[in-house]
């Protein structure tokens, strides 16, 4: 009977010590919530039975507003709805710049042919970028002929916002793509490496190696973040591929990681790492950005949370979004 005893106390002590260790009623994070605009303001498009190679152009919603994604009236409008930061895509060009655009190939958007990174930025310059939204099959097309000159490099578009935040993603998959950002940044005046972070495959993976303090992801260190962090966070441990990083918190998983939210946030803060609520991930589908998207959605993030906040609809949730 006496050592049952001491059994549950042994355990109600350990479990007394995870308690104080992981709650967040101890944990007061400072500062107001950040937004995070994927896209900033785009055509929205049905994202139903979706496939990586569809068109998205071609299954353009009924247009809300005139913005086109990876353009410079379209990262003015997000900051002007309240973003913090921008994402946006590039792809090295074959005259030695990047282009912040997303697609692999140029058919999808612009009146272009071929692979985005066969072509020289003066090619693109061009093109129109708004040529293949269609929203009716085909029947019209009502951005075609607006787009014309605005794919822009990306020292073009870290020029004309000075003061903005960026988060790159790399497009590719040829992982001396980081090698080539790496030197074109360093050569680039007025960068300002400190307001960029970058995410994607393989390129991300050894820009982390590179340039080590650079907030970079990829899927890779993602997942090592994420098993290091279930195996040593119980205890307050933060495993090195956390640190200089960003980490995406889908609204229906959050909850598992030790400390959720506001003692997690203060651990990865106190590492240079960013986090980001999105939204959930839908039953059955991969792991990916959705966004908070909506006003039901931004019910799901922590109350209180002074954290960012992941939204491909900055028009819809930065007004909604107030400083606490």
């Amino acid at each position: 009977m006496k050592k049952r005893w001491i059994v549950l106390g042994v355990v109600a002590i350990a479990a007394a010590g995870l308690f104080v260790l992981n709650t967040s009623l101890l944990a007061h994070p400072k500062g107001a919530p950040t937004l995070l605009a994927h896209r900033g303001p785009h055509q929205r498009f049905n994202t139903e039975n979706l496939q990586n190679n569809d068109c998205t152009a071609t299954r353009m919603l009924a247009p809300t507003h005139s913005f086109l994604e990876n353009t410079l009236p379209s990262i003015e409008e997000a900051f002007r709805l309240g973003a913090d930061m921008v994402e946006i895509d590039i792809h090295p060009t074959t005259d030695g710049e990047f282009v912040v655009f997303h697609d692999w190939t140029l058919e999808c958007r612009t009146n272009g042919s071929g692979v985005t990174r066969d072509h020289s930025m003066a090619e693109m310059r061009g093109l129109d970028v708004g040529y293949g939204y269609t929203a009716d099959g085909g029947q019209t097309f009502p951005f075609r002929g607006q787009g014309v000159g605005m794919m822009k490099s990306l020292r073009e578009v870290l020029a004309a916002f000075p003061d903005g935040r960026f988060l790159i993603n790399f497009k590719g998959s040829d992982i001396y793509e980081a090698d080539l950002l790496i030197e074109y940044l360093e050569a680039t005046p007025n960068a300002h490496i400190e307001r960029l972070a970058f995410y994607g495959h393989q390129p991300a993976t050894r820009m982390r190696e590179l340039r080590p303090t650079w907030r970079s992801m990829s899927l890779e260190t993602a997942k090592a973040c994420a098993k290091g962090y279930v195996l040593a966070g119980w205890i307050g441990v933060v495993p090195e591929a956390c640190h200089n990083t960003i980490v995406f918190a889908p609204a229906n998983y959050a909850w598992i990681a030790w400390g959720w939210p506001n003692r997690f946030l203060q651990r990865m803060e106190a590492v240079n790492t960013e986090v980001y609520v999105t939204g959930p991930i839908p039953r059955g589908q991969r792991p990916g950005m959705y966004g908070i998207d909506d006003a039901e959605d931004l019910t799901l993030v922590p109350r209180g949370w002074r954290g960012g906040i992941g939204t491909d609809a900055i028009e819809v949730i930065g007004p909604l979004v107030e400083p606490p």
